[in-house]
């Protein structure tokens, strides 16, 4: 299939997403618990835009001619890894797909994917919709299952070339074994998260709080990249505190379908037990609960607002990933300070600062090791920038230019020539 040819199917399963998108929408919200409004103006959105960015690198990607040195003609291919394993999460089912889709499909390969067994609706209908756009019979193979059989068997088939996981860092260093002990298969993994986000006292109040919000309880918290340890200076805590949970306390939730509530369930029983349990670590170990702090009602998986003051960097709340509605705020005095401790993590992901000093902006930037920063806005997502993370937040990147990378081989070609003129 010529590369162009690859392009026009992405276009074309793009175009049918965006045909079904309310019916996707939808499904994806009877499936994961996001509000239904989120799932249609964020989730499905993001997810046709990204397999249109891959369109138009479908027929871009090339290699180059070297001249080294003697009479020879060289130059290098870019071309498919193969057999391409993709294991998805929970928290975003859809956009996953269209992340891992996206880059594989753009560059050539043939892919197995697995959605999480939580969430398998959107990714079996979507198979759907890649026949009907005319994708050739066995290039896109999804199946579902549990992450010990069928995640397992992905990570160690001898004939899978490639894994990209995303997930959480436990089970990622377990394909990152898997792949070890078969065929020392490509991997890229996508994991935890504990970011911090740092708010300076020259920030526009107001603005940081509402962003700080937003960074830490969108998707009911569900997010790897999460705001999740909050760090305010010392000058403005109280008041940066007092606004937050007003925030928190307005933020309303209830059935997703309902477009005037901005929060939905937890995924499953599990998880909101999981919460919970890291909420009574906050409380037990001197943290100051604020608002919040267990289940809503007795139907459902649907746990409060909870904000936490008062926070050390030894509590569990601010070391371990709650990957819930829980907002965590400390306190610090200076610039190195807040750098060193939003260091000591073995997260990556990413960060926030907010501040109208574009130097201290800039040295955060430059000074905390994650994969991504923003600056005065958080969870800013397009196709064209990279995401990934540092230290055990992963390896490799997606999206962007740098996310084709994964998915090609370099092979280096050297010619005999006559003479050559150069």
């Amino acid at each position: 299939m010529d590369a162009s040819e690859r392009g026009v199917l992405l276009n074309r399963l793009a175009d049918l997403m965006e045909r079904d998108r309310e019916y996707l929408a939808s499904l994806e919200t009877l499936d994961n618990g996001k509000p239904f409004q989120i799932a249609y103006a964020a989730d499905l959105a993001l997810s046709i835009k990204c397999l249109r960015y891959y369109a138009g690198w479908a027929d871009k990607i090339h290699g180059k001619t070297i001249p080294i040195d003697g009479d020879y003609f060289c130059y290098t291919r870019h071309e498919p890894v193969g057999v391409c394993g993709q294991i998805i999460p929970w928290n975003f089912p859809l956009l996953m797909l269209a992340w891992k889709l996206g880059p594989a499909l753009a560059t050539g390969n043939v892919i197995i994917m697995k959605p999480a067994e939580q969430t398998p609706l959107t990714a079996l209908y979507v198979a759907s919709l890649i026949k009907e756009a005319g994708f050739p019979p066995g290039v896109v193979n999804i199946i579902t299952g549990y992450g010990p059989t069928a995640g397992a068997a992905i990570s160690e088939h001898m004939d899978v070339d490639k894994v990209a996981f995303t997930g959480s860092t436990e089970v990622g260093h377990i394909v990152l074994q898997a792949a070890g002990r078969s065929n020392l298969k490509k991997v890229t993994l996508e994991l935890g998260g504990k970011s911090p986000n740092i708010v300076f006292s020259d920030a526009d109040l107001d603005e940081a709080v509402e962003n700080s919000h937003f960074a830490l309880f969108f998707n009911q918290g569900q997010c790897c990249c999460a705001g999740s340890r909050t760090f305010v200076h010392e000058d403005i805590y109280d008041d940066f505190v007092k606004k937050s949970v007003e925030r928190a306390k307005k933020r309303t939730m209830g059935n997703p379908y309902d477009s005037s509530n901005e929060q939905g369930p937890q995924i499953d029983e599990e998880q909101m037990n999981k919460i919970l349990e890291l909420i009574e670590s906050g409380k037990q170990e001197g943290a100051k609960l604020q608002c919040g702090g267990g289940r809503e009602g007795d139907k459902g998986y649907f746990i409060k607002p909870t904000v936490f003051s008062d926070v050390t960097d030894h509590m569990r709340i601010a070391k371990e990933e709650i990957f819930g509605p829980v907002m965590q705020i400390m306190k610090f005095k200076d610039i190195n300070e807040v750098i060193e401790r939003a260091n000591t993590t073995m997260y990556g992901l990413a960060a926030a600062v907010h501040t109208t000093d574009v130097n201290k902006a800039i040295a955060i930037a430059h000074g905390v090791r994650a994969g991504t920063v923003w600056i005065n806005c958080f969870d800013v997502f397009g196709a064209q920038a990279p995401f990934g993370g540092y230290k055990m937040s992963g390896s490799g990147r997606e999206l962007g230019e740098y996310g084709l990378e994964a998915y090609t081989e370099v092979k280096t070609v050297t010619m005999k020539v006559a003479q050559k003129n150069s």
